[in-house]
Protein backbone atom coordinates (compact mmCIF):
# COMPACT_ATOMS: atom_id res chain seq x y z
CA UNK A 1 0.00 0.00 0.00
CA UNK A 2 2.95 2.61 0.36
CA UNK A 3 2.62 4.91 -2.09
CA UNK A 4 -0.58 4.41 -3.46
CA UNK A 5 -3.53 6.35 -3.07
CA UNK A 6 -7.63 5.77 -2.73
CA UNK A 7 -7.73 6.16 -6.14
CA UNK A 8 -5.11 3.67 -7.47
CA UNK A 9 -6.39 1.13 -4.72
CA UNK A 10 -9.99 1.17 -6.61
CA UNK A 11 -8.28 0.93 -9.99
CA UNK A 12 -6.31 -2.45 -8.72
CA UNK A 13 -9.22 -3.78 -6.82
CA UNK A 14 -12.78 -4.23 -6.38
CA UNK A 15 -13.09 -1.44 -3.68
CA UNK A 16 -15.03 1.67 -4.02
CA UNK A 17 -13.31 5.10 -3.65
CA UNK A 18 -14.78 5.31 -0.26
CA UNK A 19 -13.98 1.81 0.85
CA UNK A 20 -10.45 2.35 -0.20
CA UNK A 21 -10.02 5.73 1.57
CA UNK A 22 -11.17 3.78 4.57
CA UNK A 23 -9.31 1.22 4.03
CA UNK A 24 -5.74 3.16 3.79
CA UNK A 25 -7.26 5.15 7.39
CA UNK A 26 -7.67 1.84 8.96
CA UNK A 27 -3.84 0.53 7.58
CA UNK A 28 -2.09 3.77 9.04
CA UNK A 29 -3.76 3.69 11.94
CA UNK A 30 -3.47 0.05 12.44
CA UNK A 31 0.56 1.08 11.45
CA UNK A 32 1.16 4.16 12.82
CA UNK A 33 5.33 3.45 11.86
CA UNK A 34 4.61 3.03 8.33
CA UNK A 35 2.80 6.48 8.16
CA UNK A 36 5.52 7.98 9.54
CA UNK A 37 8.38 6.29 7.64
CA UNK A 38 6.55 7.24 4.10
CA UNK A 39 5.87 10.62 5.70
CA UNK A 40 9.33 11.02 6.28
CA UNK A 41 10.74 9.84 2.93
CA UNK A 42 8.67 12.15 1.08
CA UNK A 43 10.11 15.31 2.95
CA UNK A 44 13.78 13.55 2.67
CA UNK A 45 12.87 13.23 -1.01
CA UNK A 46 11.82 16.88 -1.56
CA UNK A 47 14.06 18.61 0.77
CA UNK A 48 17.74 16.87 -0.52
CA UNK A 49 16.41 15.51 -4.62
CA UNK A 50 16.84 12.43 -4.05
CA UNK A 51 16.53 8.96 -2.13
CA UNK A 52 18.76 6.16 -1.37
CA UNK A 53 18.64 2.21 -0.47
CA UNK A 54 20.01 0.57 2.43
CA UNK A 55 23.13 0.09 0.81
CA UNK A 56 23.58 3.18 -0.53
CA UNK A 57 22.34 3.31 -3.92
CA UNK A 58 20.62 7.19 -5.28
CA UNK A 59 17.73 7.66 -6.70
CA UNK A 60 17.26 11.85 -7.90
CA UNK A 61 14.03 13.58 -7.78
CA UNK A 62 15.19 16.84 -8.84
CA UNK A 63 11.57 17.63 -9.50
CA UNK A 64 10.16 17.37 -6.51
CA UNK A 65 12.02 20.89 -5.45
CA UNK A 66 11.45 22.47 -8.87
CA UNK A 67 8.73 21.05 -11.06
CA UNK A 68 5.05 23.08 -10.94
CA UNK A 69 3.19 20.65 -12.56
CA UNK A 70 1.47 18.81 -9.65
CA UNK A 71 0.54 14.92 -11.73
CA UNK A 72 4.47 15.00 -12.09
CA UNK A 73 5.53 15.84 -8.65
CA UNK A 74 2.68 13.51 -7.09
CA UNK A 75 4.51 10.50 -9.60
CA UNK A 76 8.00 11.84 -8.58
CA UNK A 77 6.71 11.30 -5.16
CA UNK A 78 4.93 7.96 -5.24
CA UNK A 79 8.53 6.85 -6.90
CA UNK A 80 10.48 8.07 -4.40
CA UNK A 81 8.29 6.61 -1.39
CA UNK A 82 9.42 3.52 -3.60
CA UNK A 83 12.44 3.93 -4.43
CA UNK A 84 14.24 2.80 -1.19
CA UNK A 85 12.20 -0.19 -1.16
CA UNK A 86 12.09 -1.70 -4.38
CA UNK A 87 15.63 -0.47 -4.35
CA UNK A 88 17.22 -1.98 -1.25
CA UNK A 89 15.30 -5.33 -2.74
CA UNK A 90 17.06 -5.16 -5.87
CA UNK A 91 20.41 -4.12 -4.56
CA UNK A 92 19.90 -7.72 -2.31
CA UNK A 93 18.80 -9.47 -5.22
CA UNK A 94 21.94 -8.71 -7.44
CA UNK A 95 24.41 -9.69 -4.36
CA UNK A 96 22.69 -12.79 -4.02
CA UNK A 97 23.33 -13.14 -7.94
CA UNK A 98 26.81 -12.50 -7.39
CA UNK A 99 27.23 -14.93 -4.72
CA UNK A 100 25.50 -17.99 -6.84
CA UNK A 101 27.14 -19.05 -9.42
CA UNK A 102 30.47 -19.73 -7.25
CA UNK A 103 28.52 -21.37 -4.83
CA UNK A 104 27.23 -23.81 -7.21
CA UNK A 105 30.54 -23.92 -8.57
CA UNK A 106 32.43 -24.29 -5.24
CA UNK A 107 29.42 -27.42 -5.00
CA UNK A 108 29.90 -28.68 -7.86
CA UNK A 109 26.07 -28.43 -9.25
CA UNK A 110 26.19 -27.11 -12.69
CA UNK A 111 22.97 -25.47 -12.35
CA UNK A 112 22.61 -21.73 -14.35
CA UNK A 113 21.01 -18.89 -13.87
CA UNK A 114 18.16 -18.55 -16.68
CA UNK A 115 16.31 -15.20 -16.18
CA UNK A 116 15.72 -12.93 -13.04
CA UNK A 117 12.04 -11.28 -12.91
CA UNK A 118 12.00 -8.71 -9.70
CA UNK A 119 12.25 -10.96 -6.98
CA UNK A 120 12.45 -14.19 -8.26
CA UNK A 121 15.60 -16.25 -9.66
CA UNK A 122 15.02 -19.14 -12.76
CA UNK A 123 17.42 -21.43 -12.74
CA UNK A 124 18.19 -24.77 -14.74
CA UNK A 125 19.60 -28.07 -13.33
CA UNK A 126 19.90 -31.54 -13.89
CA UNK A 127 16.76 -33.14 -12.07
CA UNK A 128 19.26 -35.43 -10.20
CA UNK A 129 20.61 -31.66 -8.29
CA UNK A 130 17.15 -30.43 -7.95
CA UNK A 131 17.40 -30.73 -4.32
CA UNK A 132 20.89 -29.81 -3.45
CA UNK A 133 20.47 -26.74 -6.07
CA UNK A 134 17.50 -25.82 -4.39
CA UNK A 135 18.89 -25.90 -1.13
CA UNK A 136 21.98 -24.07 -1.87
CA UNK A 137 20.34 -21.28 -3.52
CA UNK A 138 17.42 -20.55 -0.87
CA UNK A 139 20.88 -20.15 1.44
CA UNK A 140 22.85 -17.70 -0.97
CA UNK A 141 19.55 -15.74 -1.38
CA UNK A 142 18.20 -15.49 2.66
CA UNK A 143 22.14 -14.72 3.77
CA UNK A 144 22.65 -12.31 0.96
CA UNK A 145 22.09 -9.33 3.06
CA UNK A 146 21.54 -9.10 6.84
CA UNK A 147 18.29 -7.50 8.20
CA UNK A 148 16.67 -6.80 11.44
CA UNK A 149 14.01 -9.42 9.68
CA UNK A 150 15.38 -12.25 8.35
CA UNK A 151 15.25 -13.08 4.34
CA UNK A 152 13.22 -16.00 3.34
CA UNK A 153 12.95 -17.30 0.19
CA UNK A 154 10.78 -20.36 -1.29
CA UNK A 155 11.97 -22.72 -3.74
CA UNK A 156 9.78 -24.21 -6.41
CA UNK A 157 10.73 -26.56 -8.86
CA UNK A 158 8.73 -27.18 -12.95
CA UNK A 159 9.17 -28.40 -16.67
CA UNK A 160 8.34 -24.70 -17.33
CA UNK A 161 6.84 -21.29 -15.52
CA UNK A 162 3.14 -22.33 -16.12
CA UNK A 163 4.43 -25.84 -14.04
CA UNK A 164 6.13 -24.79 -10.91
CA UNK A 165 5.12 -26.53 -7.77
CA UNK A 166 6.29 -25.47 -4.16
CA UNK A 167 9.50 -27.90 -3.53
CA UNK A 168 9.30 -28.38 0.71
CA UNK A 169 13.28 -28.81 1.52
Amino acid sequence: IYGMSAFGLTRSSELTLAEAEDFIDAYFKQFPGIKSYLDGIRLLAAQQGYVETLLGRRRLFPGLKTQQNQAIRNREEREAINAPIQGTAADIMKIAMLHLPPALKEAGLSARILLQVHDELVLECPSDQLRPTAELVRTVMEKAYSLKAPLRAETRSGQNWGELMPLEL
